[in-house]
């Protein structure tokens, strides 16, 4: 069964609610289908604020699928129940072509990041087509290779802002993606834990030189999956910052809610 973010039930408490993992804030959030130029269908969910304007939209590209990737991806579900409300950001998720999760089944097959490249132009195409404003790419792991290998290129490139990376291994993409980025001037926001499996903070630096206007953050303490919500919490720290004029603040994002809340499923 396909699930329907609007079988959260919300509730008012009588005081502040501590944001936890399954803490689910407010939001207007429907099911999408995004088609790719290839015939696919990609199924997805995007969330926005109930109201007010939009400050930017993250259009989301989860880990290897081959592993255990996908939109619900913990670190992209967070961000779907908390940034709408916590900060004004959209959150697009989808499946890549071949992977399945609670949504569903994206139609395809997994292409090793090849075809995959029909995924992220559909996906920036469809919030392009939303009028969804200020709109960058987040990856992580795997969708960290998708973000380097075709977000400064043509038809993504002057369609978003740039591009926030976590945990990226840069095993598929390569110093020539790398200087696309370079040569686009867009920024390049890149979150490295320091224990990660694959890069790590001072190999990555090297790696990134090559990209001028890339920061390169090495995050103490965490690990490639960014397991825990101290983590999880700095991500979506630094994506707000990044992305929002008023950021994050000099706390972070608020840990409490006052207001309706919902419990999702672990």
């Amino acid at each position: 069964m396909t699930f329907d973010p609007a079988s959260f039930v919300f509730s008012q408490s009588s005081e502040a609610t501590a944001i936890r993992a399954s803490t689910v804030l407010p939001a207007r959030r429907e099911n999408v289908e995004i088609q790719t130029e290839d015939g696919c269908v990609l199924v997805g969910e995007l969330a926005v604020p109930e109201s007010g304007e939009i400050a930017a939209t993250l259009i989301t590209l989860h880990p290897l699928p081959t592993h255990g990737g996908f939109m619900d991806s913990h670190v992209y579900r967070k961000a779907s129940f908390r940034l709408p409300a916590l900060a004004g950001v959209a959150v697009l998720r989808f499946n890549t072509r071949g992977t399945t999760s609670p949504r569903g089944t994206s139609g395809g097959r997994f292409e090793e990041g090849i075809g995959e490249r029909l995924d992220v132009e559909a996906a920036v195409r469809f919030a392009a087509s939303r009028n969804l404003p200020n709109r960058w790419l987040v990856g992580w792991s795997f969708g960290t290779e998708l973000a380097l290998m075709y977000g400064a290129t043509e038809p993504v490139a002057s369609e978003v802002e740039g591009a926030v990376l976590l945990s990226p291994p840069l095993h598929r993409a390569t110093d020539a993606h790398l200087l696309e980025w370079a040569a686009s001037g867009k920024p390049l926001k890149v979150l490295v834990p320091e224990h990660d499996d694959y890069l790590r903070p001072e190999a990555a630096a090297e790696r990134f030189g090559l990209v001028p206007q890339a920061d390169v953050v090495g995050v103490d303490g965490a690990k490639h999956l960014w397991v825990g919500e101290k983590y999880a919490a700095r991500v979506l720290n630094e994506i707000v910052d990044e992305i929002t004029a008023q950021g994050a603040g000099p706390e972070g994002l608020p840990q409490d809610w006052n207001g309706p809340v919902a419990s999702a499923a672990p």
